[in-house]
């Protein structure tokens, strides 16, 4: 019995180590990072093909959930245009992201290129 019960645990720790990793894969392989902004990752999505503008999606970091807390939009028909698409953020925090893109567009934008190009991208330390 105790034998049953041990290897049990065994199990679901090792299944629980497989999905972490599944994940952290999947972050860095399906997932442009982007940037650093306080406590927030930066990130652009290739698979994101149905959308028309291009932008970035925001995680908070040291988090393992795959679900971002915002999407902002960073171009119109081509041109700059930075603006809060969605977002569970505080209007402070939003503010502060939006700011730090429109300051680092042109390195967030070849970023997002790379991504798409299925190249590797450069992760930057922005300050707000």
């Amino acid at each position: 019995m105790k034998k049953n019960v041990f290897f049990a645990i065994v199990l679901q720790i090792s299944f629980i180590f497989v999905v972490i990793n599944e994940i952290d894969i999947l972050k860095r392989y399906i997932m442009g990072q982007l940037a650093f902004l306080k406590m927030f990752l930066l990130v652009s999505i290739p698979t994101d093909v149905n959308d028309n503008r291009r932008h970035v999606h925001v995680f908070k970091k040291g988090t393992r959930h795959m679900r971002s807390i915002a999407k902002i939009w960073i171009e119109q028909n081509g041109q700059k245009c930075v603006e809060i698409a969605e977002s569970e953020l505080s209007t402070k925090d939003n503010e502060m992201i939006v700011s730090a893109i429109e300051r680092h567009w042109e390195f967030i934008n070849e970023q997002i290129s790379k991504t798409f190009r299925g190249e590797k991208t450069k992760v930057k330390n922005i300050e707000k």
